[in-house]
């Protein structure tokens, strides 16, 4: 037995003992045990204040030690979660709510419309056109064929102004990474230019087809925007802009619909950005247009006008018209004011203006003219979240969609000179959405302020102070959490629970100062308008604390890291999803440096003690009764490093004095931005909401009967 061990590679001699362990215990009549973890201290002196790290070398996400380990910690989760008696109703419940015709908006070009589709056998989204509305649809690219496991996925990076020519992204996994390919459309054949697999923020065509603009960052270095002559090597793109910006900033371009202007906008974070602005028919140089606002301004052309939506002295933000000869902000003509709703979004289609608003967290979209009159509003089907009619400025037609929790979206086209909209695709699910109720309540945060929540339940269910809840929120980078289709919470609310989404601050729901007040300094916000949530659940009879959870990824996960080392017992169980939990490290890694502007770093020594009074790898105390929780991450997660989930997993399990499971869900072959194939999203949605479903004591659900099959045979 000694011979045949030495023989094996390092990475298996290290991996035997963790999984023996782990299959023991799984194989035996006892609770499983997680892998013990070895603890190796690394102090060091921050600003005056030592701080020691018991598991930096779980930072090596290469070293076969590593490796072993996180094949440990699988075989671990695994024998804990594949027996749950809940998994396989779930995911009989949720293939009938997940497989279905799923298609993209269109996006017109000429007599040709672009689209992505899932059909129900599919495992990935496949890219279509159509000749004509109502042409016969032909398959452009179908990523299947790409990889054995159906991880690579496609997506449309643009579409020439005529429609013969398209830039695709391949990805493969969950990596924010892509190469970019060219297509001609006439002939459905590969052109030989590749932009090799890097981090892309954006490319647009030339209006003549002969190039491309497009923003690319390297890591730790940040982002530039080259210009690639189509028919030439990509090694010889030309550098025109960026070395002056800093690696935090994010660089966005695009080319006005005429051909006349290239406009680059500088992201210094969520709150602030910068315009610079080269006229392409006189190959004028790159000029600044608006710098220096600590605001933002999201412009975009209708012909030679260009028009912005900003927040610059409006919080709620407004739309103005920028003199490109006169830019200075006192010089913007208002189109549309500021008003006690915030503006969330905006479209210039069809020679109109469509402006969405979110009126407490739901959509409401007017129409205006340029010159600022208000000429009506766009009719919606009922009370959800949708998008503004996308089109161009030239076009007499633009797409929008429009959903609710528990209703998936339909997406319209709307005939601007009519004014009327139409169904363009409309998805069918075994759901009555009668059965539902969704209701928007409000609690108050520790400071006073008022934090809406939305709760989706069963119509007619009774509170009973007892029933599961699970919370789910976001809180940062702007980002709203509108009315959103929800298998989870549909299938959440058929086992009798109710699902919450919280709109906290540090989103976008009540425009710039709703995000202001929960980033940097005031971070803690978010935190406690989260746990006022929580409280105004139990306070009014939904729940009780043995029967919430909470649920969050990326700076959700960061959320959830907080709520469970600031408030564990408010807690019964949490589902911590590609998290930043190492705030004192995060902006090291990857895409880290573009979030300082959100957070903060520990650089600086007034930022560390922000960031050191919140973070979560830091606040774990040794035999403090956690709830049980279930981290997930993955290999291919090229945004947030999965060193958080490794070292926030070791550190909880070694100290959890509650006896509750801490699990790590661990993917080699996705990572941050989805890419699974739907079969497998399906398994994990399934493990994770049976994985709640089992801590918060809640019995597997029935399995539904099989469905009929229709006269073709397949199941209807």
């Amino acid at each position: 037995m000694e011979t045949c061990f030495r023989q094996l590679p390092l990475a298996l001699l290290l991996l035997i003992p963790l999984i023996l362990a782990a299959l023991t215990a799984a194989g035996s009549e006892e609770t499983p045990r997680p892998p013990v973890t070895r603890r190796e201290d690394v102090t060091e002196i921050l600003h005056g204040v030592a701080i020691t790290d018991p598991y930096r070398w779980l930072e090596d996400q290469e070293s076969p030690e590593t490796r072993a380990w996180i094949d440990a910690q699988n075989a671990y989760t695994d024998a804990l979660l594949d027996p749950l008696p809940h998994r396989k109703p779930l995911e009989a419940r949720l293939t009938a709510l997940r497989r279905f015709d799923v298609y993209g908006i269109p996006t017109a070009r000429t007599n040709r419309y672009f689209y992505s589709r899932r059909r129900p056998q599919d495992e990935q989204n496949i890219l279509y056109v159509r000749e004509g509305l109502q042409g016969p649809e032909r398959v452009l690219v179908d990523p299947h064929p790409l990889s054995t496991d159906h991880t690579t996925s496609v997506y449309f990076v643009d579409i020439s102004h005529d429609g013969d020519l398209v830039a695709y992204a391949i990805q493969q996994g969950g990596d924010d990474q892509s190469e970019i390919r060219f297509l001609d459309v006439a002939t459905g054949k590969e052109l030989p230019d590749r932009l090799p697999r890097s981090f892309y923020e954006g490319l647009d065509f030339t209006r003549d087809r002969k190039g491309c603009y497009y923003s690319r960052l390297t890591p730790l270095v940040g982002r530039r925007v080259y210009y690639h002559a189509l028919g030439t090597d990509t090694a010889a793109d030309v550098e025109v802009f960026g070395k002056d910006t800093k690696p935090e900033d994010i660089i966005s371009v695009r080319v006005s619909e005429n051909g006349r202007w290239l406009l680059l906008t500088v992201w210094h974070g969520w709150s602030r950005n910068d315009l610079y602005l080269k006229d392409l028919t006189a190959d004028g140089p790159i000029r600044p247009l608006v710098t220096g606002l600590n605001a933002t301004i999201v412009a975009r052309f209708a012909d030679d006008r260009l028009i912005a939506q900003t927040d610059w002295q409006a919080p709620n933000r407004r739309i103005v018209e920028i003199d490109l000869e006169a830019p200075q902000p006192e010089r913007w003509r208002e189109i549309v004011p500021e008003a006690s709703d915030a503006i969330e979004d905006y479209a210039l289609t069809g020679g109109k203006l469509f402006v969405q608003y979110l009126h407490n967290v739901q959509t409401q979209i007017r129409i205006y003219h340029l010159d600022g009159k208000h000429i009506g509003d766009l009719p919606l089907p009922g009370t959800g979240t949708a998008t503004v009619p996308y089109g161009r400025w030239d076009a007499t037609e633009g797409f929008y969609t429009f959903q609710t929790f528990t209703s998936p979206p339909t997406i319209y086209r709307y005939d601007v000179p009519n004014s009327t909209s139409s169904v363009w695709a409309k998805p069918e699910v075994p759901l009555r959405t009668e059965d539902f109720e969704i209701r928007q309540v409000w609690a108050v945060s520790k400071d006073g302020t008022r934090v809406p929540l939305f709760l989706v339940q069963c119509k007619g269910l009774v509170w009973d102070g007892a029933r599961p809840t699970v919370i789910y929120a976001y809180g940062g980078f702007n980002v709203s959490l509108v009315p959103y289709w929800s298998t989870q919470a549909v299938v959440w609310a058929e086992q009798g629970g109710v699902f919450v989404v919280a709109n906290l601050r540090g989103g976008g729901e009540f425009g710039e100062a709703w995000h202001r007040a929960g980033m940097l300094d005031r971070k803690q916000n978010v935190f406690d308008d989260l746990y006022a949530c929580a409280e105004w659940l139990i306070q009014n009879g939904v729940t009780r604390p043995e029967k919430l959870a909470v649920q969050g990824g990326s700076n959700g996960g960061l959320l959830v890291g907080v709520a469970i080392t600031q408030r564990p017992s408010l807690f019964r169980a949490a589902i911590c999803a590609v998290p930043l939990l190492d705030m004192l490290r995060y902006h090291r890694f990857l895409q880290g440096p573009q979030w300082i502007p959100e957070y903060g770093t520990a650089e600086d020594p007034e930022q560390f003690k922000t960031l050191y009074a919140y973070s979560p790898y830091h606040h774990v105390r040794p035999g403090e009764k956690y709830p049980a929780v279930l981290f997930t991450t993955g290999d291919l997660d090229t945004r947030v490093a999965p060193l958080h989930a490794r070292k926030m997993t070791a550190l909880l399990q070694h100290a959890t004095g509650s006896g509750h499971p801490v699990l790590l869900h661990y993917e080699t072959r996705s990572g941050h931005s989805g890419g699974k194939p739907l079969g497998q999203q399906i398994v994990d949605q399934a493990r994770e909401i049976g994985f709640l479903l089992w801590q918060l004591g809640v019995p597997p659900p029935a399995a539904p009967p099989a469905p009929e099959p229709g006269p073709d045979g397949y199941p209807r």
